[in-house]
């Protein structure tokens, strides 16, 4: 397991096994997956001071973290025809 926070297996506790389905059978979704776990590793390393960022861009990058970790919770809660 990775150091760095906010992974999903962190934040949908319970989920890992949906997700790994819905990420096998909906493109759309693994996408998705693919762009948080970029974006919550870029934010890490700004927050660890690894990459350095100005405070407007770091608190972009949570906002994307954060709006598609809203589309995957959709996802989870309506299953792989909840495109949008």
């Amino acid at each position: 397991m990775s150091n760095t926070p906010h992974e999903l297996a962190e934040e949908f506790p319970g989920q890992t096994d949906k997700i790994h389905a819905l990420k096998l059978a909906d493109p759309h979704f693994a996408g998705l997956l693919v762009q948080y776990t970029d974006i919550n590793r870029a934010v890490h390393r700004a927050e660890t001071r690894v990459d350095t960022l100005s405070e407007e861009a770091e608190a972009a990058l949570r906002r994307q973290r954060l709006h598609l970790k809203d589309h995957i919770a959709h996802h989870l809660a309506h299953g792989a025809d909840s495109h949008g």
